[in-house]
């Protein structure tokens, strides 16, 4: 809890600030035992309830206002489509702030923490106009991915959005982190990025951006992936001494390179850009593991087809988006924590997935990261079956509060087909 300071009222006064409308009382006293003035301790605890009435219809006026706010955001997001404007203006924004800033200080307010409001405020109102855009059949999704054209994310994000109404339109950025930062702008909607994949494992990076980013995921697609040598045509496997892809890519194919004796790997940032470098470079020495759609988009020979060590190789994708979209109760759905435990409480983790076994919830998984600056600290990520609205949810997320130092709810979203 954060503390609360007390406020110091000059001399001769009654210590309470008088509210619009709010009917005023005399100053109370320290202690209940002597009271000056006659007042009683009843009439005290009216006068409270009043201030505390007068708030509440404060509050219920900003929420109000801030509504009609959100309403206008819907307009200017209209503007912003027709005129093809980016959904971020920094230049406004500053402006923005500089105002609010100068006007906080006017009403006897602290300017950095009224500052700090409204860039939650904006936040809100951009998270607002891609929800608000994306939620119409007859706009374009702008999704993003990591990669060129014919890698797997974008061979994904082909297939999970070919049938939505009002179509998509998908940008490739070279690393994670780029497309990350494309959804925290405004510059696209959403983004699929691969979170594990059967045969290699968790996908690090993807689970560090998720949290450091604040985005939230909206929902998860199960993409088989075979992988196919690719090199010039009329190559031959014999003279080969040069194979590159992605990481991923090179970890999941390692038994087939392992028997392509005197062959260097080498990373490079996606699969189908190195099929385009290996076109590039003219080598026939040279290959490169992609996708079946790289080698006919770059002109190619499949030299070897299904190499991945794992026959069943599939790679498991999340949507991320700025702003969370509602998941049906009596749908099947998934909600994904971040925690990070508590350094005083022995045990903490195996008394923590306690309270889930405890109330039938399963987890489908459970991975570590590093805390950053935090040596032989780590970030907890939970996929549980459920939705994050239902009681058992509710109850388990605050029957862990003892064991964690921090919780989030990284999203709730449909459960994919594991089988897809």
């Amino acid at each position: 809890w954060r503390s609360i300071s007390r406020r110091t009222f000059p001399p001769g006064s009654t210590g309470h600030a008088r509210l619009p409308g709010a009917r005023s009382f005399s100053a109370v006293s320290p202690s209940y035992g002597d009271r000056e003035g006659g007042g009683s301790l009843s009439e005290d605890r009216e006068d409270f309830a009043h201030l505390r009435e007068e708030i509440e219809r404060l509050d219920d006026e900003i929420l109000t206002l801030l509504a009609r706010r959100m309403a206008a955001v819907d307009l200017v997001a209209e503007a912003k489509l027709e005129r093809a404007i980016p959904f971020r203006d920094q230049p406004r924004e500053d402006l923005v702030l500089q105002r609010v800033r100068q006007a906080a200080v006017e009403h006897g307010l602290d300017a950095h923490r009224i500052e700090r409001l409204y860039r939650d405020i904006m936040d809100m109102s951009v998270a607002r106009q891609q929800a608000y855009l994306s939620a119409r059949d007859t706009v374009p999704l702008r999704i993003g991915y990591q990669g060129v054209e014919g890698a797997y994310s974008h061979l994904a994000a082909q297939r999970r959005y070919a049938q939505r109404p009002g179509g998509a339109h998908l940008t490739g950025f070279k690393t994670f982190h780029e497309v990350f930062a494309a959804v925290g702008d405004g510059r696209i909607d959403v983004a699929l990025l691969p979170i594990e994949n059967t045969t290699a494992g968790s996908i690090n990076e993807t689970y560090d951006l998720l949290a450091e980013s604040g985005l939230t995921i909206t929902s998860e697609v199960v993409s088989r992936i075979e992988h196919c040598l690719l090199g010039l045509p009329g190559a031959s496997l014999e003279e080969l001494r040069v194979v590159i892809s992605h990481p991923q890519a090179l970890r999941q194919s390692a038994r087939f390179l392992r028997d392509l004796a005197g062959v260097e790997t080498r990373e490079e940032y996606d699969t189908a850009g190195s099929a385009r470098k290996v076109r590039e470079q003219g080598d026939p020495t040279w290959a490169a593991i992609a996708s079946e759609s790289a080698a006919r988009l770059h002109g190619l020979e499949i030299l070897a087809r299904g190499i991945e060590t794992q026959s069943g190789n599939f790679t498991r994708f999340v949507e991320v988006a700025r702003e969370a979209v509602p998941c049906p109760h009596d749908a099947a759905c998934k909600t994904s924590l971040l925690l990070v435990l508590s350094q005083s409480t022995p045990g903490a983790l195996a008394a923590l997935l306690q309270e889930f076994a405890r109330r039938g919830l399963n987890l489908t998984k459970l991975e570590s990261r590093p805390l950053p600056e935090s040596p032989w600290r780590y970030r907890f990520y939970l996929d549980v079956q459920g939705h994050q609205d239902t009681a058992p949810m509710r109850d388990v997320i605050a029957a862990i509060a003892p064991y964690v130092e921090m919780v989030n709810v990284l999203g709730t979203y449909p459960e994919a087909d594991r089988k897809a």
